[in-house]
């Protein structure tokens, strides 16, 4: 049933469309014209290809695709961390373990740092939002929180930034021990 409405729903905004496009040509399509193709929209839509307007905005909004440009078009810098991989060795269940990686802005632009995820959320990252000048140092403070976790562990934290390439990835590794 649920698939049937998105069909629906689908056919009903690709009439919409070609109404719109027509009309920007001074021709407004029949009603025939209009239902002949939500109608054939409809019979050809499938529920592995449709989209989903929530995770896929930029698909459907000119002004996301806009903004997003504007944001990969701004100048390109390069960074150097001190250290891309951290080993804490032996480490307890449950615990707290901390790391800071330090890196230094080498280019002739402001570093942004966009964002910084971790692969999984025992692995938090703290990163600079300000701009980072060319030259200076900055750090990016990792929370690795084991919980129940066991044996080698090997995480990533990717960072996002006004770089190129525009990821760089950290890793951090640990063999976590059983408690008790």
């Amino acid at each position: 049933m649920k698939e049937t409405i998105k069909i629906a729903l689908l056919a009903v905004i690709a009439g919409t469309l070609i109404f719109m496009a027509v009309r920007g040509t001074g021709t407004a399509p029949t009603a025939e014209a209009t239902a002949s193709t939500a109608s054939s929209v409809a019979s050809a839509a499938k529920p592995a290809t449709l989209t989903n307007p929530a995770t896929d905005a930029k698909a459907f909004d000119p002004l996301a695709q806009q903004a997003q440009a504007a944001i990969d078009n701004r100048p390109k810098t390069t960074v150097s961390f001190a250290s891309y991989e951290h080993d804490f060795g032996n480490i307890k269940q449950d615990s707290e373990n901390k790391y800071v990686f330090s890196f230094t802005n080498t280019g002739k632009e402001p570093l942004l740092i966009e964002n910084a995820q971790g692969s999984c959320g025992c692995t938090v990252p703290n990163y600079p939002k300000e701009p980072i000048a060319p030259g200076a140092t900055g750090q990016i403070e990792v929370v690795y929180k084991p919980g129940k976790q066991e044996n080698q562990q090997n995480k990533t934290v990717t960072v996002t930034a006004n770089t190129e390439p525009k990821q760089t990835t950290l890793r951090i590794k640990a063999n976590v021990q059983k408690v008790g």
